[in-house]
Parts: C-alpha cells; sequence; structure tokens
C-alpha cells in the first residue's frame, strides 16, 4: 500500500500534504432540467480542473444543489472560476472540513466495497449494487451533515456483525412458551435480523417470520433438531410484511401466508421491481446493500397465498381486516396503515392473550446485546427503520389498545417475549 501510495502521488493521483487544502467543495444552483450542468462542465474543461467528487438530489423543486470537489492549484484560479461560474447561476463555497470528507473517492470506493464482498463470499456480479448503493447512502447521509466516513463505518460495521455470526458462531436465543397443553410457541432470536417464531397446535406446525437467507444453513439445522418431523411435513410460514430481514428464507416453504399487500409486495420483487420499501428513496440504498449481503432472493410467487383482500382505502391506523384459525389458537387479523411498511400485519388472540405484532411493536428493552448492537445501524443508514414514524406511533399504541385487560404475551419480531399486564403497564 504504501509502494501504491508513492507511486500515485507521483502521478499527481492523491493529494499530498502540501496541496490537500486545493480541494474545493463547490455548490452549484441549477435548474432541475435536462443539460442544465453542461454549460458549468464546459467552464470547469475551459480552466482544465479535476472533478474529484459530484453529489446532487431532486429536492422536488425547479433547482438542484449540486456539489462539486474541483482540484484548484492557487486561490486566483479560484476566484477567476467563479467570477465567470457566477454569470451562469448561483454559485457557493461550502466550509467544509477536509478531514471528515471523501472527494477523491473511486479508488476508496473499490477497495471499500472488495472488503464487503469478502466478508460473506459476496458474487462478483453483485459489485456493481454495493458500489452504486454505498455511494447513495453516502450521499444521502452527507446531506443531512452527516460524515461520509461515520456512513462507511456504520455500513463495515453491518457487514461485520452479519458474518460474524455464521456457522457455529450462530447462536439464537431460544425460548418455549406453552400457550395449552396441546399449544407452544417457540421463539428463536437470531443476533441479527427478525425472529422466527414457530407455533405447534394440535400437531401443526406454522411459522411466522424467517430471518435473514444468510442464514439459511444455520435455520434449518435448527429447525430439524426442533422439529423433528421439519424434512417430511409440508412447510408453512406466516409473513407479518415483506421486509428482507422477515422474509430472507421464503423460498424454502410450500405455503406463504400474507396480507395482499404482502403478496403484492413480493411479486414486485420477484420481477425484479422495487418493493414498497426500496419505492421510498431514503430506504432503498440501505435495502440494497442488505440483500445483496445477505443473498435475499424473493419467493415464487405461487408460493403466496393472499388471505385478506383489502381494497379500500384504510381510514385508521389499525383495521381490522379478518381472521386466522390455527389449531387451538383462533386471531384476529390487524392491519396497519403503513407507518413502518405497506401490508404490515398483526394476529391477537383474545381467547389465549397472545399477539404477534411484527415491527409494529418490538420489545426494545428484551434483546440480547448481539441483537441491540444489530438494530443501530439500521436506523442510521436509513434515516428510519419506518416508512412513517409518526403513524407507526399511533399504530403502537392501537394495538395496545386492542388488547384489552389481562396478562399477555406478546411476540415482536425483535427482542424477547413481552410479558404485558394491563392492570400494572399502561403504554
Amino acid at each position: 500500500m504504501e509502494k501504491a501510495d508513492s507511486e500515485l502521488k507521483k502521478i499527481g493521483y492523491l493529494q499530498t500534504d502540501r496541496s490537500e487544502n486545493s480541494i474545493v467543495l463547490l455548490e452549484f444552483m441549477l435548474r432541475d432540467i435536462p443539460g442544465s450542468v453542461t454549460e458549468v462542465l464546459k467552464l470547469i474543461h475551459r480552466f482544465n480542473l479535476n472533478i474529484s467528487y459530484i453529489s446532487s438530489q431532486e429536492n422536488g423543486s425547479d433547482y438542484q444543489a449540486f456539489k462539486m470537489g474541483l482540484f484548484m492549484e492557487n486561490e486566483s484560479t479560484l476566484r477567476e472560476f467563479l467570477h465567470e461560474a457566477q454569470q451562469l447561476c448561483p454559485v457557493r463555497v461550502l466550509d467544509y472540513n477536509h478531514s471528515e470528507r471523501v472527494y477523491d473517492n473511486s479508488i476508496f470506493y473499490q477497495s471499500f466495497v472488495s472488503g464487503l464482498m469478502q466478508l460473506t463470499n459476496i458474487p462478483e456480479e453483485r459489485r456493481d449494487d454495493l458500489l452504486v448503493n454505498s455511494n447513495l447512502v453516502m450521499q444521502m447521509l452527507d446531506e443531512k451533515g452527516l460524515s461520509p466516513f461515520k456512513t462507511f463505518e456504520s455500513i463495515s460495521r453491518f457487514a461485520e456483525l452479519l458474518s460474524a455470526c455464521r456457522g457455529d458462531a450462530f447462536l439464537p436465543r431460544i425460548t418455549r412458551h406453552q400457550i395449552t397443553e396441546s399449544t407452544e410457541i417457540i421463539l428463536i432470536e437470531p443476533p441479527c435480523g427478525s425472529n422466527t417464531a414457530i407455533l405447534r397446535s394440535s400437531g401443526n406446525t406454522l411459522f411466522i417470520d424467517s430471518g435473514y437467507a444468510l442464514y439459511r444453513e444455520e435455520m434449518q439445522k435448527l429447525f430439524r433438531s426442533l422439529i423433528p418431523e421439519y424434512d417430511r411435513m409440508k412447510k408453512q410460514i406466516f409473513i407479518t410484511h415483506a421486509d428482507v430481514d422477515h422474509c430472507g428464507l421464503l423460498p424454502l416453504f410450500d405455503e406463504i401466508l400474507s396480507s395482499r399487500k404482502t403478496k403484492e409486495c413480493l411479486e414486485l420483487e420477484f420481477k425484479g421491481e422495487n418493493g414498497y420499501r426500496e419505492q421510498n428513496p431514503l430506504h432503498k440504498p440501505y435495502v440494497c446493500i442488505c440483500k445483496a449481503l445477505t443473498f435475499y432472493q424473493p419467493p415464487e410467487p405461487e408460493k403466496i397465498q393472499a388471505l385478506w383482500d383489502t381494497q379500500e382505502e384504510q381510514v385508521n391506523p389499525l383495521e381490522q381486516v379478518g381472521f386466522l384459525d390455527f389449531g387451538e389458537m383462533h386471531f384476529e387479523v390487524y392491519q396497519g396503515k403503513g407507518g413502518h411498511l405497506t401490508g404490515e400485519t398483526v394476529l391477537i388472540d383474545y381467547r389465549h392473550h397472545v399477539a404477534f405484532t411484527g415491527d409494529i411493536y418490538v420489545n426494545m428493552h428484551g434483546m440480547t446485546r448481539e441483537q441491540a448492537a444489530y438494530n443501530q445501524y439500521a436506523p442510521v443508514l436509513m434515516t428510519s427503520v419506518d416508512t412513517d414514524p409518526v403513524l407507526c406511533a399511533e399504530e403502537r399504541k392501537a394495538v395496545l389498545q386492542r388488547l384489552g385487560a389481562g396478562e399477555w404475551k406478546i411476540f415482536g419480531a425483535h427482542g424477547m417475549a413481552k410479558e404485558y399486564n394491563l392492570h400494572v403497564e399502561q403504554e
């Protein structure tokens, strides 16, 4: 690396200490129309300047704040360039701390992505996805004032956590909850990704959510140890919503039960189109990185059965859409309005005081140390894990209001089961 740095500095590719401050970040306020940047590029070409950094995002107005890092040899060149550039459009010099920004990033990105690929043995064909989406995350968070170094550190740490929990290091917390003499719930809490609940009732088995595809072998080994007839039985699963950390193992199952909107989301992904989460520009880069790092593949649409066809527009944060009977359990099914993700559903059994709440309600205080470490990165890299945080808070409140008096077991998608007693605890 030292030899490479020396050679690159000789040809002027890497900044030397003497020229470290010669990269100037400028913001051009350009009309948001095709070709608006052309005249600026012509001016840059005429001054024989090198562009080392470009960042631009639309903001819903008629203009874009177009940022460029330009290599300037001296202040007189900068003054002359600014004078002519301001004839084209408003321009300002941004007061950036150069030690916290990466402008000359082509070599850095290649090296960074190569490191990610080695962690989980990602195939070469996913390199471009990681390059593009790592850049998009950095750009998005840079616009919000977060140092790119913090962004890259978060992505790297997230990938390291995923990789560190594979093989013999995959040690989920497993708890058993006896509901009746013939009904048991086994809760599997992996260090990374969503919980998987196994509902065993009157000789039948229903899985609820499935975690990351990255842990396919580890989870199947675990399923076989917990369910002796696993390889021989019809495998049925219910999905609370179509997030990548809940749907990774869906191709293993014979029948997938979901809401209509969740089915539609999975079908979009199968066709190579954006699912609901990726339709949010703030969430898409992280989700694409997550899919690449965890080897996500959507299931075949023929396996998915939408049990509740809710065509009308939802008014309330949480509305009942139907019922689900399984063994001794009788669930009322509620659909959220999309605060966390469109198509989200909640199962409530009022007779046995059991609720499966997906990501609308999770036990934040009941996580293992590994789970807590994993869950801190998505809110940073997505800006929020919820599509609409305010609406999700209303849905969470509505779920608890639906439970009624008594002692409940709430199985959220992250953290241990929540023992909830309405007489003692009001949330």
